[in-house]
């Protein structure tokens, strides 16, 4: 098989990912890119965006203004989450980025609306946050007619969290005492 030919095939299947701009979702789409290097498969990440107040709200006082707004913020979100990921370097597989409008987990499930596509969705926070907002991931894993894959947080988002918890309860932020007794 020569270089041009295999420039002229179509890409095997589809790696969809959600993407929020949040470590964890870059760790998503990091890994759907993995995926889809190692399957030969096109990356869909998708950022999903509802109008200010939900569909309800936007139903009872519609702002088209407003609405193209609200959208264009989301674009912009999705193109700065890419370059995060990527710092403007091309991930070295086809990519296609996708804005719905809707809720994260339909829209997700929605996207990935083929038997041989792969769903890859990051873990959201921790079990507060989990029981004040209905999880993606557990939505997708029980919706989705395709693969699910869910990638854990990474260490680096639980180690921010962890900080942001000692600061909001006022707790010492440098390093263990133990490790300061261990140097000196």
């Amino acid at each position: 098989m020569n270089g041009s030919h295999r420039n002229d095939e179509r890409p095997r299947g589809r790696v969809v990912v959600g993407v929020s701009g949040s470590l964890g979702s870059l760790a998503a789409l990091h890994r759907a890119v993995a995926e889809a290097r190692r399957t030969g498969a096109e990356v869909i990440p998708v950022l999903a965006w509802e109008p200010p107040g939900g569909e309800l709200g936007y139903r009872r006082s519609p702002c088209p203004p407003l609405l193209a707004a609200v959208r264009d913020t989301a674009e912009q979100r999705l193109r700065d989450a890419l370059d995060a990921a990527f710092a403007g370097a091309d991930p070295g597989v086809p990519m296609h980025p996708l804005v719905v409008r809707g809720e994260t987990g339909p829209a997700l499930v929605q996207t990935a609306d083929r038997p041989g596509d792969l769903l890859v969705v990051g873990r959201s926070g921790g079990p507060l946050r989990r029981r004040l907002r209905r999880s993606v991931t557990d939505y997708c894993t029980r919706k989705a007619g395709c693969s699910v894959l869910a990638v854990a947080r990474p260490e680096l988002q639980q180690d921010l969290e962890t900080l942001h918890r000692r600061i909001h309860w006022h707790l010492p932020v440098g390093p263990a005492p133990e490790l300061v007794r261990a140097k000196g």
